[in-house]
C-alpha cells in the first residue's frame, strides 16, 4: 500500500463549376445566405406565455410523479451495489423493463488549502488504479456512504481514510446522477476547508498516492483532458466558476 504524505505539495505530472467572371464580388450574397440558413436552422426560443412549464418549473418538481413499479427482482447482489430488473409504467404512460443498478450513494470531497492565494488553493487529489477505467486516475477523494451514514459524516471519514486530513469548514458544494440511465447513485461533493494535516488509513484494497496542487495546475490538466474522472471535472470546474475562474482557451 502506497501513499504520500500529506504535506508535500508538488504539482502532478500525468504519465498519461467554373465561376462565373464578373467585377463584383459574390461574398455579400454568400455570407446573407448563410445567416438566413442559420436563422431557419436554429429558431429562437419561445418566452414564457405562464400557461405551460419552463425548464425551472420542470426541474425537480414535486408535481412529476414517479414511475408506477408493477414488479422488481433482484438479479445480482454485491458488496457495493445489487442490480434489479423492474417492470413499471413510465411517466409518460408507457409500460417498460429497465435494469437498475441500486447504490447506496457516494460523498466526494473537495479540500482545498488557501495558502497566501485564496484564487489559487491547493488541492488534495489523487492518483489509483481504476479497474473499471483500465488505467490509473487522478481524481478527488470519493467513496461510498454505509447504509443509513449521513453523507457529512461519511465524507469526513472518506477524507480521513484516504489522505489523513480533517476539516475545520465542511460546506454542501453540488450533488449530481453521474449515469442516470441505469446507475441509481447520486454523487453529494462537500467544500473542505481548514485543513489539518493527519496519517491517512486508505482500506486493505486501495492503494492511494495523494498530492497537494494548485487549482491552476489542476484546470492546465483538466484543459489538456489529462484529468477524466467526472465526479472530479464537475467538482473542480464548478468550484473555479464560483471562484470566477475561467479555462483559457
Amino acid at each position: 500500500m502506497t501513499t504520500t504524505k500529506s504535506k508535500k505539495k508538488a504539482a502532478v505530472t500525468v504519465p498519461t463549376g467554373p465561376s462565373a467572371k464578373t467585377s463584383s464580388p459574390a461574398k455579400p450574397a454568400k455570407k446573407a445566405g448563410a445567416k438566413k440558413l442559420a436563422k431557419r436552422a436554429i429558431p429562437k426560443a419561445k418566452p414564457s406565455t405562464g400557461k405551460a412549464p419552463g425548464i425551472a418549473d420542470k426541474t425537480g418538481s414535486a408535481k412529476s410523479d414517479p414511475a408506477k413499479i408493477l414488479d422488481t427482482k433482484v438479479v445480482y447482489q454485491g458488496p457495493l451495489f445489487r442490480v434489479q430488473q423492474d417492470h413499471l409504467i413510465e411517466p409518460g404512460g408507457r409500460e417498460s423493463r429497465r435494469d437498475v443498478i441500486k447504490h447506496n450513494g457516494s460523498v466526494v470531497i473537495l479540500a482545498v488549502d488557501p495558502g497566501k492565494h485564496k484564487k489559487d488553493p491547493w488541492i488534495v487529489i489523487e492518483r489509483q488504479y481504476r479497474h473499471a477505467a483500465g488505467q490509473f486516475l487522478w481524481e478527488l477523494p470519493a467513496g461510498k456512504l454505509d447504509a443509513g451514514e449521513q453523507p457529512i459524516e461519511g465524507a469526513k471519514r472518506e477524507l480521513g481514510e484516504e489522505t489523513g486530513y480533517q476539516a475545520k469548514k465542511w460546506s454542501p458544494l453540488v450533488e449530481y446522477f453521474a449515469s442516470p440511465g441505469f446507475l441509481g447513485e447520486s454523487m453529494k461533493v462537500f467544500l473542505a476547508e481548514g485543513l489539518i494535516a493527519g496519517d491517512a488509513h486508505p482500506e486493505e484494497d486501495e492503494e492511494i498516492d495523494f498530492r497537494l496542487v494548485k487549482l491552476s495546475e489542476v484546470l492546465k490538466l483538466i484543459d489538456k483532458g489529462k484529468i477524466v474522472d467526472g465526479k472530479t471535472l464537475t467538482s473542480v470546474l464548478l468550484y473555479a466558476r464560483k471562484l470566477g475562474i475561467k479555462l483559457k482557451k
